[in-house]
């Protein structure tokens, strides 16, 4: 049984590691695509851009991928789904970074913080605080809720903030995806918390923009291509939007000549939210020999990806 691992994570699994495996342990894109196309398992996600695509075309024998990060819309999933490759994934291991970037760029459009930066770089002293929202007694759309967006709806909730989430089924109370645009003048704050597929792409645009809450923000954390760029720029200059908080952008890197960087009330913080952190690769770790051990036994995994659905 092959497999292919990251030399990153290789102190953290490689002593609890069943006997038998032949392992290939690689640390760049290259050396994975070299090495994958006879491996069983693969664990690809490498510096310095994450989840290899690449590598992942060439391995044609896989029977299980398994990937840390939560988002794998780069992937072919109909060519996983043809050659019976199961693939998992790990919302959860960025779960709590990626919400607390959330609530961070909440707090921050509440109090416009950005503004209080920026007062101190001209060594001014405001007499009126910039922003003087209280989020108690605010209300909060978030759309998907997994487990990051559960993640964001337990931390605003501990503020005071109502929340309501969206899912595709509607379970435990949230919201079916063709019910929340009609609630959307309800809400101060729009998180956009879904897995990025066809069905999200662009799912926030002129319309849905137009229909917000009068000073409501919208804060991405999910993909940038979830939010019409171009709609997302008029809202911002037009209104009734006040603000936007971006850790995502379409396009990414953000170009230093787009309009986004001067746009009115846009906080962008450079998808830096899953990063944040210091123990993305001991939780991936811990799930990936989870998991291991559950493909031994011929027993389920945790965070099987629905190849149909792409999430």
């Amino acid at each position: 049984m092959k497999a292919v691992l990251p030399a990153i994570a290789r102190r953290l699994i490689e002593p609890q590691l069943p006997a038998g495996l032949d392992i290939a342990w690689v640390n760049t894109p290259a050396k994975a695509i070299e090495r994958i196309a006879d491996a069983e398992i693969a664990w690809v996600d490498l510096p310095p851009h994450g989840l290899s695509a690449e590598a992942v075309a060439v391995g044609t024998r896989l029977r299980w991928l398994f990937t840390a990060i939560a988002g794998i819309e780069s992937l072919d999933l109909a060519q996983l789904r043809r050659q019976g490759t199961v693939l998992t994934n790990g919302p959860g291991i960025l779960a709590g970074a990626v919400a607390e970037y959330a609530v961070l760029g909440i707090l921050a459009a509440a109090k416009r913080f950005d503004e209080v930066v920026r007062a101190r770089d001209r060594h001014e002293w405001p007499l009126v605080a910039p922003g003087r929202v209280e989020l108690a007694d605010t209300a909060a759309l978030v759309l998907g809720y997994g487990a990051i967006g559960r993640a964001i709806g337990e931390r605003l909730r501990a503020f005071g903030v109502a929340v309501t989430g969206v899912t595709r089924s509607g379970r435990d109370g949230t919201l079916t995806p063709d019910a929340w645009r009609a609630r959307l003048p309800e809400f101060d704050w729009v998180v956009i918390a879904a897995p990025s597929t066809g069905e999200t792409c662009a799912m926030i645009g002129a319309d849905e923009l137009a229909a917000v809450k009068p000073g409501a923000w919208l804060v991405n954390v999910a993909r940038g291509e979830m939010v019409d760029t171009e709609a997302l720029l008029a809202a911002l200059h037009s209104g009734p939007l006040a603000g936007a908080v971006l850790d995502v952008t379409d396009p990414e890197p953000l170009p230093d000549d787009h309009p986004l960087w001067r746009a009115p009330n846009a906080i962008i913080t450079m998808h830096l939210s899953g990063r944040s952190q210091t123990r993305m690769f001991h939780r991936a770790a811990a799930l990936f020999l989870r998991n291991l051990a559950a493909y031994r036994a011929g027993t389920p995994m945790e965070n099987v990806v629905d190849l149909d659905a792409g999430y």
